[in-house]
């Protein structure tokens, strides 16, 4: 009687709107959430079991056997596939998009090799347990074989007392190998079960007490336990605290409370070098319990800390994990604590490829599945999150004090314009902050300067015929570096040598504005006796470090960056900070521009002045009347996010609706014209039939963003703002469906791009 097939669906890491099928070849049996190989298109591929016993919607004669079940790698576990199908729903993005971004290739090929090392490393072993069961059993029949002979010998009339006492030392001798032989047998099976794994020893060294306690103030105190007593009722809880409050002493006494208590901790930062100066505090506290997860790390290293992950569970051995916002996608278990510090950073979002997710609104979705409580903060939260906070989603805490008294730095505001007018300026510094740094530096105290833009010049011009180098795959002026001097694409990285010559009329070209290098010269002839050091995404990583350690240890004077030196970082020595053309955050085509020109302001504000000294925070700008700037010299936080919040409403942007992006990418700009033109007319034919669009306000005529060719690509963005109501999600599938249909259609596969939420 033939065998009756069984059915699985399979993800593979591949932009599919299906869940390939497959049949279980006889014989085989699997779970949901195994590895599996699988071919799919003349290609083979790892995949992971997503349903069992389905029925196929297609003839079952040309479904394909799994190529072979993987069983030396750790099952997926269900929350993970949960968080899979939650992403990729939210972000309109295929489930197997997700399962790449959680499972990149070079941790699928890791996770590949880890367990064929660990299969012939059982397969030596199953080799050394039979060569071993073998002597075994051969010094047995040995054994048996001498004790009938000296039975025999025992019983002759004739004993030899000597051949009696040597049969009596061999049997003694071969009873000792088979002792030593079953002990060896026996500890080879212990270590077959813990190959892969640290010793006992070293999960004990982590057990036990913590290494450090930590003091709240009473105002932390009672915030602490605010945030217990929501979390309880399954509600996320938003910290608002100015800069300094100490709401990361909250977040580690959180922490602790959740280890106590054997469960384990997911820490998510935005930046990589911020988790470089918390790792430090959080291993004081728990030790070698405190594993990183970011992309710098080395793919040995990550996979190490998703191996600990796996076996929490099983061996009983807690983590707390700090990482980026890619940390929401590894294996958890028995979460008990998510912590998404600075939620309001726009480096949470992911913007390419697919899926193009947001961590902390990711983490969200992971604390709903591990029933786990989550706890945000920031001195500057997103109007997303306030905005949810006043409709009751989220409780918000309020810290307004900071944890060493300090007060708020002051604010001056220098008029740029005006200063050069007098003569006032001494290149990008004007004469006023650069007599407040000298005063600073006599009081041997440190100065943070923040410039947006890195390299030394943003653009090169001819003066003559004002030509500007371009690059020649995007629509955007090469940026001047120097040491090593180098003109380069900031989009694309495309780099090429200085062209001191205008190519057009030969004139002597001119770098335009300054970038952090040329901050970082000025400085250093402005202040020669001072050390300065420069941070931006120039910086290697072994050099970042470097620099973040000696400007903490009060080693550098001072210290200029591009907007990551505003981020989560406590310098107690920093008493001023300042920021070179401010106007530029502001310049941005952005509905967000205010908001999180705000954000990155009152970020670099709260960096000085941490401690019992009185801090300054210098903003030079050419308009002086802004309001950003205003509500920051009043500090008055509130009244400026209630203005947002209304001017949102008004004219129909987020948290009052939803975007979605459609960008649609081609290397000819006539067909890039001509496929945006067409979708936008489907989109507002089919969305205007759709019950009146009832559920969705605009569809914008295509559009060009501000850098509107990359990389050799022309690109073009459709707007699709949608109403939050009941009808939101059945609206997002209609869109995504018709932008699939659309692709078909016109034979463009993924030259669009869909953006939820875009930053």
């Amino acid at each position: 009687m033939t065998e009756k097939k069984t059915y699985v669906s399979v993800v593979l890491p591949l932009k599919l709107d299906w869940v390939p099928c497959y049949s279980v070849p006889p014989g085989e049996s699997v779970h949901r959430g195994d590895w599996v190989k699988v071919d799919f298109s003349y290609k083979s591929y790892p995949g992971v079991v997503y349903e069992c016993g389905i029925t196929p919607d297609t003839d079952p004669e040309k479904i394909k056997d799994l190529s072979s079940v993987d069983r030396g790698m750790s099952r997926v576990t269900e929350e993970e596939m949960r968080l899979w199908k939650m992403v990729a729903d939210y972000y309109l993005c295929s489930i197997g998009e997700v399962f790449k971004a959680a499972y990149p290739s070079i941790k699928i090929s890791q996770e590949e090799l880890l367990a064929r090392m660990q299969e012939k490393e059982r397969a030596k072993r199953r080799k050394l347990s039979d060569s071993i069961i073998l002597k075994i059993e051969k010094e047995k029949e040995n054994l048996a074989k001498k004790k009938k002979k000296l039975e025999d010998s025992e019983k002759s009339a004739k004993k030899n007392e000597k051949t009696i006492a040597k049969l009596i030392e061999e049997i003694g001798k071969i009873s000792e190998n088979i002792i030593e032989f079953e002990k060896r047998l026996k500890e080879i099976s212990l270590e077959a079960g813990g190959i892969g794994l640290k010793g006992q020893e070293d999960r004990q060294r982590t057990t036990g007490k913590f290494m450090a306690e930590i003091e709240l103030t009473s105002t932390q105190q009672a915030i602490y336990e605010q945030a217990l007593e929501i979390s309880e009722e399954g509600k996320p809880v938003l910290i608002k605290g100015v800069t300094g409050s100490g709401k990361t002493e909250i977040y580690l006494k959180l922490a602790q409370k959740a280890m106590s208590e054997g469960k384990n901790v997911l820490y998510l930062v935005p930046e990589i070098a911020v988790s470089r100066q918390l790792r430090e505090r959080l291993r004081a506290i728990f030790g070698e319990k405190v594993l990183t997860f970011h992309s710098e790390e080395t793919a040995v290293a990550k996979r190490e800390a998703a191996e600990k992950i796996k076996r929490s569970k099983s061996e009983g051995e807690q983590y707390i994990v700090l990482g980026t916002r890619s940390a929401v996608f590894l294996p958890h278990t028995c979460l008990g604590l998510i912590v998404v510090d600075e939620e309001h950073d726009s480096s949470y979002k992911q913007d390419s490829p697919a899926p193009r997710y947001n961590g902390r609104d990711a983490a969200v979705m992971l604390s709903t599945i591990h029933r786990c409580p989550l706890v945000m903060g920031s001195a500057t939260p997103s109007l997303e999150s306030v905005f949810n906070a006043s409709c009751g989603k989220y409780t918000m805490l309020t810290l307004n004090s900071r944890y060493y008294q300090a007060s708020e730095a002051e604010v001056e505001i220098i008029d740029t314009s005006a200063e050069r007018k007098k003569n006032g300026m001494s290149g990008s510094f004007s004469k006023k902050l650069a007599s407040r740094i000298e005063e600073t530096l006599r009081k041997k105290e440190q100065v943070l300067i923040l410039r947006a833009r890195r390299a030394f010049s943003p653009v090169l011009q001819c003066p003559e015929c004002g030509e500007i180098l371009k690059c020649p795959h995007c629509n955007v002026s090469l940026s001047m570096h120097k040491n090593p001097d180098r003109m380069i694409c900031h989009h694309c990285g495309f780099t090429a040598a200085i062209n001191p010559r205008c190519p057009k009329c030969g004139t002597a070209m001119q770098g335009l504005g300054s970038g952090t290098q040329k901050i970082e010269e000025e400085a250093r002839m402005l202040f020669p006796q001072a050390k300065i050091a420069r941070l931006d995404s120039d910086t290697s990583k072994t050099k970042a470090l470097e620099i973040i350690s000696k400007f903490n240890s009060g080693d550098t004077d001072i210290l200029v960056g591009t907007q990551i030196v505003s981020k989560g970082f406590d310098f107690p020595r920093v008493t001023l900070s300042a920021v070179i053309a401010a106007d530029s955050m502001l310049g941005i085509q952005d509905f967000k521009a205010d908001e999180k020109a705000f954000q990155s302001l009152e970020q670099l504000r709260g960096r000085c002045g941490r401690r019992d000294k009185q801090g300054i925070f210098v903003i030079q700008t050419n308009q002086p009347e802004h309001p950003v700037y205003r509500r920051l010299a009043e500090g008055d936080s509130e009244s400026f996010y209630a203005g947002l919040l209304s001017e949102r409403q008004e004219f129909g942007y987020p948290p009052f609706t939803r975007l979605i992006n459609l960008c649609i990418k081609d290397r000819n700009e006539a067909k890039t014209e001509m496929l945006a033109r067409k979708l936008s007319g489907i989109m507002k034919k089919v969305f205007t039939d759709a019950s009146a669009s009832d559920g969705l306000e605009m569809v914008s005529e295509p559009f060009s963003p501000p850098v509107d060719k990359i990389a050799g690509n022309h690109i073009r963005i459709i707007r699709l703002t949608m109403r939050k109501d009941r009808r939101l999600h059945e609206m997002k599938r209609l869109a995504a469906r018709m932008v699939s249909d659309f692709e078909k259609a016109a034979r463009c596969p993924g030259q669009v791009i869909i953006d939820v939420d875009p930053s």
